[in-house]
């Protein structure tokens, strides 16, 4: 079964409403010698991190997980477009069939384009730069509690974005 989805979004980020268009990728993370897993869902509308898993592996697990987070964070609408990129996890049938029951709508960036999902590019390279790179983190569950302080109570709260005004 081929689960490449087509982009219905086509680098259109507006959204007027909560839960109408969401986001989502995953970026990596070196702490302590080895490769950590961010996967994230992003609310197009208000730009809220809506989902996240920090993880040792990236796997349609990873992603399943971030989603099932927003889905349990936010409830779901039938029509509800889910983006992403075309990573093997994102083309899963586990994770293709977590959206069907709810009447979501996959939709997949072309193939080496990573504008078609600029937003989260966007909130990955934030992420970096003022909470990565100025860290030195000595293990997991101390990267786990400063990405956590950086989306719940700094990105989510406090931090003004430019796409809401």
């Amino acid at each position: 079964m081929n689960n490449v989805s087509y982009n219905p979004l086509w680098r259109d980020f507006s959204s007027g409403m909560p839960n109408e268009k969401w986001s989502s990728d995953i970026t990596h993370i070196r702490v302590k010698g080895r490769w950590l897993y961010l996967a994230t869902v992003m609310d197009l509308f208000s730009r809220a991190i809506i989902g996240w898993v920090l993880n040792a592996s990236m796997t349609e697990e990873l992603v399943t997980e971030v989603l099932l987070m927003a889905f349990r964070r936010r409830g779901v609408k039938p029509g509800l477009v889910i983006h992403s990129d075309k990573g093997v996890q994102y083309r899963s049938r586990k994770h293709i069939g977590l959206m069907k029951p709810w009447g979501c709508k996959p939709s997949m960036s072309r193939k080496g384009n990573c504008r078609d999902n600029a937003p989260m590019e966007s909130f990955f390279s934030r992420l970096k730069v003022e909470l990565i790179y100025a860290e030195q983190y000595t293990s997991i569950s101390e990267a786990k509690s400063g990405i956590f302080g950086y989306i719940e109570v700094f990105y989510n709260r406090l931090r003004r974005h430019s796409a809401t005004g």
